[in-house]
């Protein structure tokens, strides 16, 4: 939910609100949506739509935090992805998101 960090582990604009309601953007609008329940450091709960979808196509994201002995665990959902794009959806989580912060979080750049 910052702006400045989602842009530098994936290397793409982003515009973040960190408000109920509020709108975001990533990869200078490639995917887009609000978020619809934020509860700092447990969970955020987005609708989300990627840019190549039809206008009226909204997809859900749901990001779980729990603390564990070695950290944080994060348990993710996507809902909603049309069937011939899960495979390019779930491609792109893993090579934009998830293997970028797991490199920032090893390098310690998270702070």
């Amino acid at each position: 939910m910052d702006e400045v960090k989602h842009s530098k582990f994936t290397g793409g604009p982003a515009r973040v609100s960190r408000e109920v309601d509020g709108k975001f953007s990533a990869y200078g609008g490639y995917c887009s949506g609000t978020n619809i329940e934020l509860i700092p450091d447990k969970k955020i709960v987005q609708n989300w739509r990627a840019g190549s979808w039809p206008e009226d196509h909204i997809s859900k994201i749901t990001l779980v935090f729990k603390e564990v002995p070695e950290g944080t665990e994060l348990a993710f959902t996507h809902e909603g992805v049309p069937a011939d794009d899960l495979e390019g959806i779930s491609e792109g989580w893993h090579l934009n998101y998830w293997n970028p912060i797991r490199k920032m979080i090893e390098n310690a750049e998270i702070g």
